[in-house]
């Protein structure tokens, strides 16, 4: 059992106190002493140690793999509280989604869903997608059937509003405000029966809580994407790569890190798809691959493995959707 209490510093340091003492530990070293510790208990917390293998597939992300521990430590300890007959927190579990596309907002909230299902926080666990087309109607009504519909199918799991600030962009009269209103009343009336998570670009998000300042506190639980560094970028190329049995040539290297750092520095963030604008490079220079060798005569492993300079997707191709 853990018998140290944690704190994060602003400085990346982790307070440790220890009967009564107070050690500075390094991150690395914090992680360690709770990974051992959780090794101990692996019996009681292997839904915890299931997620985290999950979540270490995901490059970078550090607040939201220390958010998701924490949530879990939050729903672990009110159940041992109710055994014992001690009254349990009723917090609602609705959460804000914060960043740029393709920096892992959909996936995460999967990865919620499963989590709260095997914690039994949620019956079904499974995930359901939606935007404003899919709750705003065409006529007085229609757009609060549209949002129960909605809320209906996701009884269990989790409904995840991408870009939910486009449901406030058409002022008093537009539809949009119908349906925030029927989404903030089924927050309340069944707040332990489904989890809403609204997502989108931090900016907007914010300007969208300040038009609607009764939602911020319907969502406590807040999770800030940042985008990704160029270093993490290739590392989420080269995963990518790997998971698929190739393997990039040094050139190619170079090559994908200096478009990167070009991209990067070029394109504006809320028009940069981060990971999923490495998948596309990584996807189309499979299929130039291809065709490179189509033309060849042999076809030796390395040869079937290895992106070389050539098959690299370099268009300016720097957009897409969260």
């Amino acid at each position: 059992m853990l018998e140290r209490a944690v704190t994060y510093k602003n400085n990346g340091q982790i307070n440790i106190i220890l009967n009564g003492q107070k050690q500075v530990l390094t991150n690395a070293e914090a992680e360690a002493e709770y990974q051992a510790a959780l090794q101990k208990n692996e019996a009681k917390h292997g839904i915890l140690k299931e997620i985290e293998k999950e979540m270490s597939a995901l490059v970078g992300m550090e607040e939201m793999k220390r958010n998701i521990k924490e949530i879990y430590a939050w729903i672990f300890v009110n159940q041992k509280r109710a055994e014992q007959g001690l009254k349990v927190g009723k917090q609602a579990l609705h959460m804000m989604f914060k960043g740029n596309p393709g920096t892992g907002k959909t996936t995460v909230a999967r990865l919620i869903g499963k989590l709260f299902f095997e914690m039994n926080v949620l019956s079904k666990g499974h995930l359901i997608e939606a935007e404003r087309a899919d709750l705003v109607g065409e006529y007085i009504g229609h757009t609060a059937q549209k949002t129960r519909d909605l809320i209906k199918k996701s009884l269990g799991g989790i409904l995840f509003i991408d870009e939910a600030y486009s449901l406030a962009r058409g002022g008093e009269k537009d539809f949009g405000k119908e349906a925030i209103d029927t989404l903030v009343k089924h927050m309340e009336d069944k707040q332990h029966e489904f989890i809403l998570i609204l997502a989108g670009y931090s900016r907007e998000m914010d300007h969208f809580l300040s038009l609607n300042p009764g939602l911020q506190s319907r969502f406590p639980i807040s999770i800030d994407f940042p985008d990704y560094s160029v270093t993490q970028l290739m590392e989420i190329a080269k995963r990518m790569i790997d998971e698929r049995e190739y393997q990039l040539s040094q050139e190619a290297e170079w090559k994908l890190k200096d478009y990167l750092m070009t991209v990067k520095s070029t394109t504006s963030p809320i028009k940069f798809s981060n990971g999923r604008f490495v998948r596309n490079v990584i996807e189309k220079s499979i299929r130039a691959q291809a065709m490179r060798l189509l033309m060849g005569d042999q076809y030796l492993k390395s040869d079937l493995m290895t992106i070389k300079s050539q098959d690299l997707s370099i268009k300016e191709e720097a957009s897409g959707s969260a």
